[in-house]
This record gives structure tokens, C-alpha cells and sequence, in this order.
């Protein structure tokens, strides 16, 4: 059975200009029947919910709704949720990962959504009507609204995602294949909320900046390997199997606020393998990538994106 992109949730599809990321966690008081009973009417209202903002956000300007939304389960949800239903195959708990200087940590997460539309209201407005259905069971380890920036561009003034798949070839990077078959049109999303340190960045010259990267910083063309720094972030950050370079889809979205300096990269990674995004970090850290000497990594978790199938499987409590 080939992969079907209708039939997946929004884990290829355009960044959006106004994000919203969220983790949430189980209370601790709430019993594993509540959750399952929970999680069951989660997954059918939930898409009632998406259906009826795609119309009501088409409706405000005659132009079709630009919605997205992608929510995922964490290993550790999945054994009370489901405990008897076998995991997607490559569905861990992410642990900490080191390398001889950094480290990028491991943090708790049961749930997790990333919603994001041109219209901000759309986005507060979809992640406030699921809290309805999600509140008196969870608690937010996380609230992160990002944004688009100048130009498609990273927060410290790169064109983000250069390397990436075109819009038009990501989805079979993105979604699991007959490979898992009992979860095609799912995917892996890794979650890693960066904070940096931006009058470091800020206070070095262009040049050096661009051999931090890896590219130009105005045209975005990339630097000849002796230009670069040996830790230059697009040297570090790729991984080859068989001498052939994987892909991920990145969705990175900056994050800001001014008043405070807390300024950072919400990355954002959805992948048909998780191994492959795995393999992406534990070179970052064996090499040192230059972004980690400004940055903290204040978060990672891995979670598991349903097939829009497999969420129906779901509501209906075909799972257990």
C-alpha cells in the first residue's frame, strides 16, 4: 500500500505564519480508564473541531483556510493508552543525548500539538477549544507561539531549510511507508525547543556568522568546505546512510520576546524514520555544531503523529 498524503495528518505541509506549540503531561490523579476514555473522545472531536475552523477561517477573506495541525503521542502516553496495541515500530522514549561538549536533554511530554495558520485567531481559537475536552486531565509543560520571519528566515538571519525537501517531494520523507504497515501515513515528530544567546550571535561579524552556517547570509548560496567552519552547522547537522544524505522536514519557527531576551528555535523535525533525525543530532553533538556554543536546548521529547485512519481507529476504540 504506497503512502497516501490525504490520509495523513499535517506533518509536510507549509510552516504557516503564526505557530503554536504545546506539551502537555497527565495529572498524575487522573486514572489510566479516564485517559483512555479521554484520548478515545479526544480523537473524534478533535477533528470536528479542525473541520469546522477550515471553514470558518476560509469564510473571513473568500481564501481557502490555511490551517494546519499535527498532534502526537509520546511512548510513555502510549503504554496507558493503549497498552495492548502493538507501537509504531520506531516509537521510543527519547533519552538525553551527549556529545564531548553538549548535550541536548530529554524532557517529559505526553501529548503534543503543533497548530498553525496565517491567522493568529485561528491558532489561539483551535488550541483553546481542544484544552476544553484536554484540561482537567493534563498539565502544560510548554506553551510556544512562534512566527514567521523576515523572508522565510531563521532568527538569526538565515534562510531556514535550504536543504530540505520542495513542498511538492516532502511527504514520502515524512510519512511512514509499507515499512509499518500497521501505521502508513503516520509519522515521527521530534520537538526541541532552543533558546539562544543573541548578543553573542549578534556581536559577530557577517563573515564569521556565514562560516558558522555554512552559507551566505544574503543570498543563502553555500560556502566552498574550506570557507566553513569544520563545525559549520550544515556540515554537522547531515547524516548518510550507505553514502547516500537523509532528509527530514523541517518545520523550525522562530520564537521571541524582546523585552525579556528570550529569543530561541522551536525545531520542529518530522520524519518517515526516526533514526534518521536521531542520527541528525548525535552528529550534531559529535561535532560540536557551532549553533550549540550560543544556544540551551531547554526541551526534546519524540512523539508519534496517527495516520488520520489511525485516529479514527482510535475514536472508535479499536485500540486498547
Amino acid at each position: 500500500m504506497p503512502i497516501n498524503p490525504a490520509k495523513a495528518q499535517d506533518v509536510w505541509k507549509d510552516i504557516g505564519q503564526s505557530v503554536q506549540f504545546t506539551v502537555l503531561k497527565f495529572k498524575e490523579d487522573a486514572s489510566q480508564e479516564d485517559l483512555q476514555e479521554l484520548i478515545q473522545e479526544f480523537a473524534d472531536r478533535s477533528q470536528a473541531i479542525i473541520r469546522s475552523l477550515t471553514i470558518r477561517d476560509g469564510q473571513q477573506d473568500g481564501s481557502p483556510s490555511t490551517l494546519k495541525v499535527a498532534f502526537g503521542i509520546s511512548n510513555h502516553a502510549w503504554d496507558i493508552l493503549f497498552p495492548n496495541t502493538k507501537k509504531p515500530k520506531e516509537l521510543e522514549t527519547y533519552e538525553t543525548l551527549s556529545g564531548p561538549e553538549y548535550s541536548m536533554p530529554a524532557t517529559e511530554g505526553d501529548l503534543f500539538f503543533h497548530i498553525r495558520a496565517n491567522n493568529q485567531a485561528i491558532v489561539v481559537e483551535c488550541q483553546t477549544q481542544f484544552m476544553k475536552f484536554l484540561k482537567d486531565y493534563v498539565e502544560v509543560l510548554d506553551s510556544t507561539q512562534g512566527f514567521r520571519y523576515f523572508e522565510g528566515r531563521a532568527i538569526i538571519g538565515f534562510i531556514d531549510g535550504t536543504e530540505a525537501p520542495a513542498m511538492a517531494d516532502a511527504a514520502p520523507y515524512a510519512i511512514i511507508g509499507d515499512e509499518d504497515p500497521d501505521y502508513i501515513n503516520g509519522s515521527y515528530a521530534f520537538a526541541q525547543k532552543w533558546r539562544h544567546n543573541m548578543d553573542f550571535w549578534n556581536k559577530m561579524k557577517t563573515e564569521h556568522q556565514e562560516a558558522a552556517v555554512g552559507r551566505e547570509k544574503f543570498t543563502d548560496l553555500e560556502l566552498e568546505d574550506e570557507d566553513k567552519y569544520k563545525n559549520a552547522h550544515n556540515k554537522a547537522s547531515q547524516y548518510e546512510e550507505d553514502g547516500e544524505e537523509q532528509k527530514i522536514i523541517r518545520m523550525n519557527v522562530p520564537y521571541s520576546d524582546p523585552a525579556t531576551g528570550n529569543t530561541g528555535t522551536y525545531f520542529m523535525g518530522y520524519s518517515r524514520y526516526w533514526h534518521v533525525t536521531k542520527g541528525m543530532l548525535i552528529n550534531m553533538l559529535d561535532q560540536s555544531d557551532f549553533l550549540l556554543t550560543f544556544s540551551d536546548i531547554l526541551s526534546g521529547q519524540l512523539f508519534f503523529i496517527p495516520s488520520r485512519e489511525k485516529l479514527e481507529e482510535i475514536a472508535d476504540g479499536e485500540l486498547n
